[in-house]
């Protein structure tokens, strides 16, 4: 068995000016066959799978304003143009391919490559450059056929705030997400869900925060809280915008950071999971940081060396994370 992966552009999802645009992936895309992955279709989503997580009237509303496209959606500033709709099913749908792929037992593990991303979607609207949770959606399916209990760990550089009120109610979904503090969308503080403590795990990080950091949350909350939870499949909302360069953010990792934290969790997901990880692509708005992020993943899920040695260690000095992170552990009672 080997790593897999799928690969949704949406070529045609892409508005003016607007950073979530396909060029986000032009410096990956000739490089996807020199990471030893197969590579695998994806197949479409199924309205029925989408309404696993999203109300009917969300669907329709984004099938119907697409009919009168291009159009923006929310504050974000979201979009939508003519092949919106069909793109968010076919990039939900991508992740459920990986998924069952790994469920099935026919690749080891798999990184779907998709986009419109997903995880600031909520059941009940899109928002946040994002039409449907995608990761979501796929973590539903993957409950559908056999699983009894999944986690997300979402290390975009923005709050995971769409999979966690997918989450929120679901006692078999678990979500560490970990991003900049006071930036978009404004939620994700240590104790935003009460109710679902050590389930739903903020780490809300300062700014330049990055492979010191990363590497000991992985450490000190990633594997206790995983191995807690005992999921058995681990699902990676993977954000490029952490890289300490990305236009829109100011957190700290490099590509070497990348690669650390992406080992890691691969060996947790060994540890716990049977092995079973499904990265899939979120944010990150520099086609540089994109294409060598996701080569760090894929080094890291075929257990290779790091294939690109990009030399951008961040120059920002990092903050000390030790407070952060004894109140995340004191909150959730790690």
């Amino acid at each position: 068995m080997s790593t897999v992966y799928t690969f949704v552009p949406s070529r045609n999802h892409q508005f003016p000016d607007h950073p979530e645009r396909p060029g986000r992936l032009e410096i990956l895309e000739p490089l996807l066959d020199s990471f030893g992955a197969g590579k695998i279709e994806p197949v479409r989503a199924k309205e029925e799978e989408i309404a696993k997580v999203h109300t009917t009237n969300l669907i329709k509303s984004i099938e119907e304003v697409c009919k009168q496209a291009p159009k923006i959606i929310d504050h974000a500033p979201t979009y939508v143009t003519k092949t919106s709709y069909e793109d968010a099913l076919l990039a939900a749908g991508g992740v459920i391919t990986c998924t069952r792929a790994v469920l099935n037992g026919d690749a080891k593990n798999a990184f779907a490559i998709v986009r419109p991303p997903g995880h600031h979607a909520e059941p009940h609207r899109s928002m946040g450059f994002c039409i449907f949770s995608n990761i979501a959606v796929a973590t539903q399916d993957a409950l559908a056929n056999g699983m009894s209990r999944v986690m997300v760990i979402d290390y975009d550089a923005h709050h995971g705030n769409g999979t966690q009120e997918a989450f929120r109610n679901d006692e078999r979904t678990g979500l560490i997400s970990t991003h900049q503090w006071g930036i978009y969308p404004g939620t994700g503080a240590i104790d935003d869900i009460p109710d679902a403590k050590k389930r739903i795990v903020n780490i809300p990080l300062s700014a330049y925060a990055g492979d010191e950091t990363f590497e000991l949350l992985c450490d000190s909350i990633f594997r206790p809280v995983v191995q807690a939870f005992q999921p058995e499949m681990l699902l990676i909302s993977a954000g490029f915008d952490a890289h300490w360069n990305d236009p829109l953010t100011s957190l700290g990792l490099s590509t070497q950071g990348y690669y650390a934290m992406s080992k890691k969790l691969v060996e947790i997901a060994e540890d716990f999971c049977g092995g079973k990880i499904v990265f899939v692509l979120e944010g990150g708005y520099d086609e540089h940081n994109v294409a060598n992020g996701v080569g760090a993943v894929f080094s890291a899920l075929s257990m290779s060396p790091l294939k690109n040695e990009a030399d951008d260690l961040s120059p920002y000095q990092e903050p000390n994370p030790e407070s952060l992170i004894q109140k995340v552990r004191v909150w959730n009672e790690i």
